[in-house]
C-alpha cells in the first residue's frame, strides 16, 4: 500500500485530555485522513480517518482562543487551536475534503445516523444553490426577453414615426420611396441584435472541480470552483460568480505543488502578477487536462506525485480517464471539428503550430520573375 500524500500542514496545538494541556506541534490533512505530530517527540499523537467524523465545528476554547473542533463517531472530540497562518483557512480546507468524501461515497452505507443526517444536508443544500442558479438564469433570460421587446417597441416607434410622415408629406415629395425602405434596415438591426446573445453561446467546458480558493494570501481563502475550458480557465466563487478569467495566452506558469494543490500565476509589467492558490480533493481530475493544454507552463515542485502515481485515491484513477477525454477534445478542436460543449456545431479555434505555407509552394514563389526595378522612363 503507498504512502498516503499529505495535502497541507498547518502549525497549530493539540489539547491532551489526560494530561490537560495544550502541545505545539503541526496538523497534517491527507485525502483520507487527519493526523497531530507533536514537535517535542516528534510522533504522532492522534490520527482518525475522515470517513470516521461525524460533525467540523468552529469554537472558543475558554472563551477567549479559536480552536476548531472535530467530533468522531465514538462521540470523542479533539480540540485544535493556534493555528497558523488562521483557523478560517484550515477550517475551510479540512471541510472541503470531509465534504467531498462523503459525497463521493453515496453507495456506502452509513453506520451512524448523524452521517447520514449530514449527508442529507450537503445534498439539499448542494440542490437548492443548482435551484437557485437555474431562477436565477432564468431571470437573466427574462430580462434578456425584456430588453429585446423594447427593442422591438423602439424601431416600430421608428416605423410609425415614418409612416406619419409619409402620409403628411405631398405626393411629388421625391423622397417618399426611401421612407418605406427604412423599415427594412430597422428589421435587419433588429434580427442582428436579436441573434448576437444567441450566436455567442457558451465555451465547451472540459471539466469544472470545486476548490478552496486563495488569491494574495494563504490566510484569506474562501470556497469556490475551477473551471477548465478549451480556450482558457475560470475561477468563481461559492456563489458561482466569476473571480477572474485566465485565457490560454495569458497563463504564465501553472505550479502543481501536490497532487491536489496547484497556484495560477499571470504576470505583469509595472503591477502586481495575478496569482491563485487552489486546493481541491477532485484536483487529480484537473492535472491531466491542464498539462495537455499547459504542458509548456506546467511545473512539478517537490516532491509532488503526478495524478497517475497515486494509485490509492479514487480521483486519481479518474485523472487518467480525464487525460484521454482532454487529448480527445483538444484533438477535435484543433482539426476544426464540433466539440460537445459547443452550441450550434460551431468549431473552437485554437492556435496551431502547422505552417501556413509548405516548401513546395515556398520553391514555386522563388520560380516566379520577378519585375524590373528601374522602369523604362519613355513609354511612348
Amino acid at each position: 500500500m503507498s504512502r498516503e500524500v499529505c495535502v497541507h500542514t498547518w502549525p497549530c496545538s493539540y489539547y491532551l485530555e489526560l494530561d490537560k494541556r495544550w502541545v505545539p506541534g503541526k496538523l497534517s490533512l491527507t485525502s483520507c485522513s487527519l493526523k497531530f505530530a507533536g514537535d517535542e517527540a516528534q510522533e504522532t499523537l492522534v490520527s482518525f480517518p475522515l470517513s470516521g467524523i461525524t460533525a467540523i465545528k468552529k469554537e472558543a476554547s475558554h472563551f477567549v482562543f479559536s480552536s476548531i473542533t472535530v467530533l468522531e463517531k465514538d462521540n470523542r472530540k479533539h480540540w485544535f487551536s493556534s493555528l497558523q497562518p488562521s483557523r478560517n483557512a484550515a477550517f475551510s480546507v479540512i471541510e472541503h475534503f470531509w465534504r467531498e468524501l462523503l459525497l463521493s461515497q453515496p453507495e456506502a452505507p452509513l453506520p451512524a445516523t448523524k452521517g447520514k443526517e449530514l449527508t442529507g444536508l450537503m445534498a439539499c443544500s448542494q440542490k437548492r444553490l443548482e435551484d437557485t442558479a437555474r431562477v436565477l438564469h432564468h431571470q437573466g433570460e427574462q430580462l434578456d426577453s425584456i430588453t429585446r421587446g423594447l427593442d422591438k417597441m423602439e424601431s416600430d416607434l421608428d416605423v410609425a414615426d415614418r409612416l406619419l410622415t409619409e402620409l403628411e408629406s405631398p405626393s411629388w415629395w421625391p423622397f417618399s420611396s426611401k421612407l418605406w425602405k427604412m423599415p427594412s434596415e430597422t428589421k435587419l438591426k433588429g434580427d442582428a441584435s436579436t441573434a448576437s446573445p444567441k450566436a455567442l453561446g457558451k465555451e465547451g467546458v472540459v471539466v469544472r472541480i470545486p476548490a478552496v480558493v486563495s488569491q494574495r494570501t494563504a490566510s484569506h481563502v474562501k470556497p469556490g470552483s475551477l473551471t477548465v475550458l478549451v480556450s482558457g480557465l475560470e475561477i468563481h466563487d461559492s456563489s458561482s460568480a466569476l473571480m477572474h478569467r485566465f485565457e490560454r495566452e495569458d497563463v504564465d506558469d501553472i505550479k502543481v505543488h501536490t497532487p491536489y494543490e496547484i497556484s495560477i500565476r499571470q504576470r505583469f509589467i509595472g503591477k502586481p502578477d495575478i496569482a491563485y492558490h487552489l486546493i481541491s480533493a477532485r484536483m487529480p481530475e484537473a492535472i491531466p487536462v491542464l498539462e495537455v493544454q499547459f504542458s509548456k507552463k506546467m511545473e512539478v515542485l517537490g516532491d509532488a506525485l503526478t495524478p497517475s502515481s497515486t494509485k490509492t485515491s479514487s480521483p486519481a484513477e479518474k485523472g487518467c480517464s480525464m487525460w484521454h477525454t482532454a487529448s480527445g477534445l483538444m484533438d477535435r478542436a484543433v482539426h476544426h471539428e464540433p466539440c460537445p460543449g459547443s452550441q450550434d456545431g460551431q468549431p473552437l479555434q485554437l492556435q496551431t503550430t502547422q505552417p501556413f505555407i509548405s516548401e513546395g509552394d515556398a520553391q514555386e514563389l522563388r520560380q516566379v520573375p520577378t519585375a524590373p526595378r528601374n522602369p523604362p522612363e519613355n513609354l511612348f
